[in-house]
C-alpha cells in the first residue's frame, strides 16, 4: 500500500514550498504496521497530517467500546479527537521517536524532530493520558523506553493514585483485623465467664 502525503515546509531563505512525501505503510516490528518514509525528511519538516472526522471523546468512548485498537487523537483539552482515517495513523509510537506532533489551527502535523534517513519507520511519543485500566504496553524497544505509552506525568499520576489506594486499603485491612481481634476477645470473655 503506498500512500503520498502533502508536505508543506517553511525556509527562511525560499519561503513556503509544497512537496510529496512518498510514505508507505508495512509490517513493522514495533506493532502490526507502520509508516514508513521513501525520501529523506529534514529535521523540522512537516511529514504528514493526522487528519479524520472530529467527534466529541463521549461519542468517541461509545463507538468504541468494545474495540481494542483506535485511532484516535485528542486535541486541546481532549474534549474533542480526531477519529483518524489517514496514512498517519498507522505512526506508531517510540519513547524515542523521530517526530513530535503539533497542533496549529484545529489541524494535527507530524513534523521531523531530526533528519529521518529513507526506508525509515517515522514514530513519535504517543503520550497517552486516557485509558482506564489498559496499561497500554510500549513495544518500541528504545534505550529510554517508558514500558507504556502513557505520558510520564500520566505514569506519575496513575503510580500516586496506586500508592494512594494501597494504603488506604492497608488502612482498611488494619482496621477489619482489629474488629476482628476484638471481636475474638470478646468471644473468648464470654465463654470464660
Amino acid at each position: 500500500m503506498r500512500f503520498e502525503a502533502l508536505n508543506l515546509t517553511a525556509s527562511p531563505k525560499k519561503g513556503l514550498f509544497l512537496h510529496n512525501m512518498g510514505l508507505i505503510v508495512r509490517s513493522s516490528a514495533i506493532h502490526a504496521a507502520g509508516c514508513y518514509t521513501t525520501a529523506l525528511v529534514r529535521k523540522g519538516e512537516r511529514v504528514a497530517e493526522y487528519s479524520g472526522q472530529r467527534i466529541s471523546k463521549e461519542a468517541a468512548d461509545a463507538l468504541y467500546q468494545d474495540y481494542p485498537v483506535t485511532y484516535l487523537f485528542g486535541l486541546g483539552d481532549g474534549s474533542v479527537v480526531i477519529d483518524g482515517f489517514c496514512t498517519s495513523m498507522f505512526i506508531n509510537h517510540s519513547c524515542d521517536g523521530n517526530c513530535e506532533t503539533m497542533e496549529e489551527d484545529g489541524r494535527v502535523w507530524i513534523t521531523a524532530l531530526r533528519d529521518i534517513p529513507p526506508d525509515t519507520e517515522i514514530t513519535y511519543d504517543y503520550c497517552l493520558y486516557d485509558g482506564s485500566d489498559d496499561p497500554c504496553t510500549c513495544n518500541c524497544g528504545a534505550d529510554i523506553c517508558r514500558g507504556s505509552m502513557y505520558s510520564a506525568e500520566e505514569l506519575k499520576r496513575r503510580k500516586a493514585e496506586a500508592r494512594k489506594l494501597a494504603a488506604e486499603n492497608k488502612r482498611r485491612a488494619k482496621k477489619r483485623g482489629k474488629r476482628k481481634a476484638a471481636k475474638t476477645r470478646s468471644k473468648a470473655s464470654s465463654a470464660i465467664a
